[in-house]
């Protein structure tokens, strides 16, 4: 990993002692002695990827505007303004990274004030290197602990139904073998992605993958449903805000997108994107800055952008819910994933690999799936993909055997000779049935979106 310090390349490893975050933290060091400064750069410079030194408030203000920096080590007394006041200043700006306050005033009013301004952890002066190192890793420990749990906390808000296999591409299919091929090239690059296909064709799999395969896989990878937000809340979401910014905003907060830092972002159903924050998004892509709600100032940040959709973009474009130049900036590569019906044997394969997980998830013994019921699979259409496959077989094993509905809807198809769409209507009428009337739950259990539910129904006049 590459360490840039005073225009040098070098070589930095890991140090197990410190954790393993310093060897990629970016560290700003403010102080106005230059004893002190080359002391510390000394002391972290072969430690982390980037260091750099600012030699008072004014300097350090420049360059928090150019870079994202993960920890500022910030000393107090200083001649103009000091430390505490120029932090309280950017921290009601926008500036979200941790502090490191160093002082030789150990009492209690500092204290007070320093946490009032923001400051994460102390360094009393004189202090030892180790002391220092300890203390910047706890802050690297600490934000990425706190970027997981809002990430993960976000998933389970936005995704009610089960994450279906999600870091793993299965299928060994001449479409899918493509898919990989393409995934594994551009994966290397910086280059902005844009995966299609139905619903439940896999797109946050295939955007995984990705990011596991590209140089980014150490950092974190960010999911975002933009169909899952509120229009009201996406903006504070996504970027971040500062405290009193609007009603019920009664702290300063970091978006998701500042937790991609470094890492990868992935912005799923992007067609259901506000038409008044698509300009916004668009001046991100081309900045790579954020402006979170409430701030007039611009955070620079670093992520790799992976976008997906289910929705015709162009068709969106032309009737204007869709930015052309937005979708121009994002449409750079685009990567296709197949729906379940045109994957061959990948979608009997799928279905027995789903039928081992569940049984041994559950406890419950693995239905048989004999020729009769292999026929069946084939014949069903899919709408839902493997969404809808993996909700099938969990629903079998907890039932001890196939469901009636589905039976019923795909085996007249041999003796009637009707087509896959009414096979498909039929399907998601009795399931539609079986959850009496509920929309949500028909779709819960289908593997489609509730959107889909009630356009096909709308179609039918059920």
């Amino acid at each position: 990993m590459p360490l840039e310090t005073n225009g040098k390349t070098d070589e930095t490893v890991a140090d197990p002692e410190f954790g393993p975050w310093l060897a990629q933290a970016s560290i700003l060091v403010v102080d106005d002695e230059p004893g002190m400064r080359n002391f510390l750069v000394r002391v972290l410079g072969p430690r982390c990827k980037r260091i750099e030194e600012a030699s008072d408030v004014k300097q350090a203000s420049l360059k928090l505007d150019e870079q994202h920096f993960d920890v500022v080590v910030l000393d107090n007394i200083m001649p103009g303004k000091n430390g505490l006041d120029w932090l309280a200043e950017q921290r009601a700006t926008g500036f979200f990274a941790d502090v490191i306050l160093m002082t030789a005033y150990a009492d209690l009013d500092t204290a007070i004030e320093a946490l009032r301004a923001g400051v994460v952890d102390f360094v009393l002066k004189p202090f030892r290197s180790n002391q220092l190192l300890n203390a910047v890793a706890r802050c690297l420990d600490r934000t990425r602990l706190q970027r997981e749990n809002d990430v993960l906390r976000h998933e389970l808000k936005s995704t009610p139904q089960q994450v279906i296999l999600r870091n793993k591409m299965l299928g060994d299919s001449t479409a899918m073998r493509k898919v990989r091929e393409i995934i594994a090239r551009v994966a290397p690059l910086p280059t902005s992605i844009l995966f299609t296909g139905q619903s439940g064709t896999g797109k946050e799999v295939a955007a995984r993958s990705l990011h596991s395969l590209s140089n980014r896989a150490d950092k974190l990878f960010v999911p975002i449903n933009c169909a899952a937000i509120p229009a009201d809340m996406i903006e504070s979401e996504l970027f971040g805000h500062l405290k009193g910014a609007f009603t019920g905003a009664g702290r300063a907060r970091e978006g998701l997108f500042m937790h991609a830092q470094g890492g990868t972002l992935f912005l799923d159903e992007i067609g259901e994107l506000p038409y008044a924050l698509q300009s916004k998004l668009l001046r991100v892509l081309e900045d790579r800055r954020v402006r979170p709600v409430g701030s007039e100032r611009e955070v620079p940040f670093d992520a790799r952008f992976v976008f997906a959709t289910n929705a015709d973009l162009q068709s969106r474009v032309e009737s204007g819910t869709f930015r052309p130049d937005l979708y121009f900036r994002i449409n750079v590569m685009q990567i296709h994933l197949p729906p379940l019906k045109d994957r061959g044997e990948d979608l009997q394969n799928l279905a027995a690999l789903f039928m081992r997980e569940f049984a041994q998830q559950l406890g419950m013994p693995p239905v048989p799936i004999d020729e009769r019921v292999r026929a069946s699979l084939s014949r069903y259409d899919w709408p839902g993909n493997i969404r809808e496959l993996r909700n099938l077989i969990e629903r079998t094993v907890i039932l001890g055997g196939f469901p009636g509905e589905f039976e019923m809807a795909v085996e007249p198809s041999d003796r009637d000779g009707q087509s896959l769409a009414e096979v498909e209507r039929r399907h998601i009428l009795s399931v539609l049935r079986e959850a009496g009337g509920d929309r949500e739950e028909a779709a819960r259990r289908l593997g489609i979106s509730r959107k889909t539910v009630d356009r096909k129904c709308a179609n039918w006049h059920a």
